[in-house]
């Protein structure tokens, strides 16, 4: 084990919790408000990780610490001779989801990417809702009438579960595949918006068995997306501060390809760096455990 004094690690875990807390400290600002932002304060509704653990440092498995009664402190560390590191006993319950992890990241990696999509889901979510439509704070660009003859127009190729799961019952029969969770790893692609997206979660599972600098670099790519995704929405977002990407035209599609091709080569390394922990984890498990990595 690599043990790292107080004047080491705090310095770290210090800049960790000041990065995080340009995106944390707005957010709770605008919560105590009783106000949002439908852009930026996504990440922290639709994803289950709280302010305080994205601002909360590990050093990762395999790295302890001294003199760290802050991490000495949760439930998942242990203090031997002075020495604070993650109790590794608990990495063998994260074990089928580790697996499953690995073979989605690999999955990903290697199939082709598609750029067809032209991020019609957010049109498909509001296909037919009226007034009972999802993010009513902000108009539409095109009306409804109009939104629904964009999606009317369109093949549908979304290829995401989770974009897949919101879409109203009268969008969900246009798209190309009728998606399940069962089959997610079959359809995952390296330029779906929302996959790139999603890494974020799959780093912050990985917490605090990884070193946490994977989790913010995910965070950052996700808010990217997510701005991306919500120019190319059929909603008004101009008074957020973002120009639309007006998808229902063909300068719109190239824009939006162009955005979907800059946000997959940002993800490929933060893919690539989440595909080597799951593996070192599972390793360690089989080195320790006798758990197979398999």
């Amino acid at each position: 084990m690599i043990v790292l004094d107080r004047d080491t690690w705090l310095p770290r875990a210090e800049a960790h919790r000041e990065r995080a807390e340009r995106f944390t400290r707005p957010h709770l600002e605008r919560r105590r408000a009783g106000t949002d932002h439908p852009v930026e304060d996504f990440l922290f509704e639709y994803y289950n990780y709280s302010p305080g653990a994205l601002t909360r440092w590990h050093p990762g498995l395999g790295t302890g610490m001294a003199d760290a009664a802050e991490h000495a402190a949760l439930g998942a560390y242990l203090t031997v001779d002075g020495v604070t590191a993650v109790d590794a006993s608990r990495l063998e319950r994260r074990l089928p989801g580790l697996r499953w992890t690995r073979t989605l990241l690999e999955r990903t990696r290697d199939a082709e990417p598609r750029w067809s999509c032209f991020g019609l889901h957010e049109w498909a979510m509001v296909h037919g809702a009226g007034p009972e439509r999802r993010h009513t704070s902000q108009p539409l660009r095109l009306g409804d009438a109009g939104t629904d003859e964009v999606v009317r127009s369109h093949t549908l190729q979304c290829t995401h579960v989770d974009a897949f799961r919101f879409f109203t019952p009268s969008a969900a029969p246009l798209n190309a595949h009728q998606l399940t969770r069962d089959d997610q790893i079959g359809h995952e692609q390296p330029g779906c918006v929302h996959v790139s997206m999603d890494l974020y979660r799959l780093s912050f599972r990985l917490m605090p068995f990884a070193e946490s600098t994977i989790v913010l670099d995910a965070f950052e790519l996700a808010l990217d997306a997510r701005r991306v995704d919500m120019r190319a929405s059929p909603y008004d977002v101009t008074n957020l501060g973002l120009d639309p990407i007006p998808v229902e035209t063909p300068e719109g599609k190239a824009e939006y390809v162009r955005e979907q091709r800059r946000l997959a080569a940002l993800a490929e390394p933060i893919r690539a760096r989440l595909l080597a922990e799951v593996t070192g984890l599972l390793q360690h498990a089989a080195e320790t455990t006798g758990e197979p990595a398999v």
